[in-house]
């Protein structure tokens, strides 16, 4: 189990991370999201050794992670940290770049592990292309198959799907947290993806300021955000003054209605619309199931 233990950290005089605490079960899979700049890389670094903490302690069973003070090589060889640099060799094949670290004394055992590697982050094309021919979003899923190669306890992933296009982003996703889970392997993930984050994480926690304003399983952050920042990370929403935070899919469209406004624009989603409406000189979001003209008068009310 990973233990954070009121950990703060701060470059120079500006505090980055303040007073943190949590804990991951073995096998579990923590998602952190934030703004840009809230720490969630660096928090990842810290567990994983590449930073002194200012106070605290983190452990990792009963394993105390320390930073460089106290290490000549950082990160301990049970975590292993894939960051959005890819550490990779150019000159050698996907293959090479994989197996590095296997020992050559089990050739058979090593050439069917990075063969199961290659299969999980669906690079089976590519095992004997050099790594410098290969596009930035496959480097990523070498990087990936890299960091496995030796089994870690624990995987720390900082957006971990960035350089990867939409074509495979979905698929890669279930079969690397399947793999993930299917070995034990506990993962965080600092994200900014709400895919990232919903089918695949057992815990999710939000920072804000340097510190956690949020720490629940997804389902429940979702189904009530209780803040404007945790609600904007999932989907398009709306801040009533009575009702509270409501999504875009809890407003709806009806004939007659106290609630009035006057339709700005439509935005085409896929398996529906976001309208923009004006109401009360405020822009509401309502989702529906067809486009609406500009100015046209419409009802809306809220579902709950």
């Amino acid at each position: 189990m990973l233990q954070i233990k009121n950990i703060s950290f701060g470059y120079k005089n500006a505090l980055v991370l303040e007073n943190i605490s949590f804990n991951v079960k073995k096998g579990e899979h923590l998602s952190l999201i934030g703004e840009s700049g809230s720490g969630k890389s660096t928090l990842l670094k810290l567990i994983y050794g590449t930073y002194d903490l200012n106070e605290g302690q983190i452990f990792w069973n009963d394993t105390k992670i320390l930073g460089p003070k106290y290490n000549l090589i950082i990160g301990p060889e049970f975590i292993k940290y894939v960051a959005q640099e890819f550490d990779l060799m150019p000159f050698t094949t996907v293959s090479e770049n994989i197996g590095e670290f296997l020992s050559n004394f089990f050739p058979e055992e090593k050439q069917k592990r990075i063969a199961e590697l290659i299969e999980v982050v669906e690079l089976e094309p590519f095992a004997k292309t050099k790594v410098k021919e290969l596009s930035g979003g496959q480097k990523q899923r070498v990087a990936l198959a890299r960091a496995l190669a030796k089994q870690p306890q624990l995987l720390l992933l900082d957006e971990p799907f960035s350089h990867i296009d939409n074509f495979k982003k979905q698929s890669l996703r279930r079969s690397l947290f399947k793999y993930l889970k299917e070995k034990e392997i506990t993962c965080i993930v600092a994200t900014h993806d709400k895919e990232d984050v919903l089918s695949y994480s057992d815990t999710m926690i939000v920072l804000h300021e340097a510190k956690i304003i949020a720490n629940d399983t997804p389902q429940k952050l979702y189904k009530d955000p209780k803040l404007s920042l945790i609600a904007s990370f999932f989907d398009e929403f709306n801040d009533f003054e009575l009702q509270g935070i409501k999504y875009a899919h809890q407003l709806k469209i009806v004939h007659q209605s106290d609630l009035e406004g006057r339709v700005k624009t439509s935005y085409f989603i896929g398996n529906s619309w976001l309208i923009e409406v004006e109401y009360h000189s405020k822009t509401v979001f309502i989702k529906h199931h067809s486009q609406l003209k500009e100015n046209t008068t419409v009802f809306f009310k809220i579902l709950n």
